[in-house]
């Protein structure tokens, strides 16, 4: 389920709103939407993430940045934690077995240590320079995803700094799913810059001359 285009929400880049840019999210096609959120305010935080998962419900895996507690009470698909979140472990025992718990990494160990604990997926990040998320870290680079597919069983999200420019490199270099923020919810077509994404993953699938250089 994990591949192609990963939508996280952006309130503060997005052009239309979290709630807009997830109906086309799920229009699109996308296997999963994140909800990332900056609201300081945690009752509005839950309200728009019911409203969101409504959005959701049946269709891509919706999964709470961070927030198990918001997860867990809005019964999301699961959470996604970084190196200075809740543990693995912690994370895990609160929301049981079933639930999907992605983990990003900057580095092979970190990535082979997340695997081994039962991370569900990996987000490798930052892949190139990013100024959406200000503690992203320095970039990896492509070199990382070709690494971690080597060593991982498991599906790599690659996030930080893409664009349609640079998108093909993280495809070819293995990454399972990609995420491009500001390269779409900064637009006014939301639905259609996705599409663009989604369209280099069936090229690849289709083994398209572009990819095989």
């Amino acid at each position: 389920m994990i591949k192609g285009y990963y939508f996280i929400t952006d309130a503060g880049l997005s052009k239309n709103g979290n709630l807009s840019d997830v109906r086309n999210a799920v229009e699109a096609g996308v296997n999963i939407v994140q909800y990332r959120s900056s609201i300081g305010d945690p009752d509005a935080m839950l309200v728009e993430a019911k409203e969101l998962r409504k959005v959701c419900k049946g269709r891509p895996l919706f999964i709470v940045n961070d927030m198990v507690d918001v997860a867990i009470a809005i019964d999301a698909d699961g959470v996604h934690i970084g190196q200075g979140d809740m543990s693995y472990e912690e994370a895990r025992g609160l929301l049981g077995k079933n639930k999907i718990i992605g983990v990003t990494v900057h580095d092979i160990k970190e990535a082979i240590a997340a695997e081994k604990k039962g991370a569900d997926y990996l987000g490798v990040s930052p892949i190139f320079l990013t100024g959406t998320k200000e503690d992203a870290g320095k970039p990896c680079g492509t070199e990382l995803i070709i690494e971690v597919k080597k060593n991982c069983n498991i599906p790599i999200v690659a996030i930080g700094g893409i664009d349609l420019d640079n998108a093909k490199q993280v495809i070819v270099a293995g990454a399972d799913a990609l995420c491009a923020i500001s390269a779409v919810v900064t637009k006014d077509d939301v639905k259609g810059e996705i599409g663009k994404f989604q369209g280099l993953f069936e090229q690849k699938r289709k083994g398209a001359t572009c990819f095989m250089k």
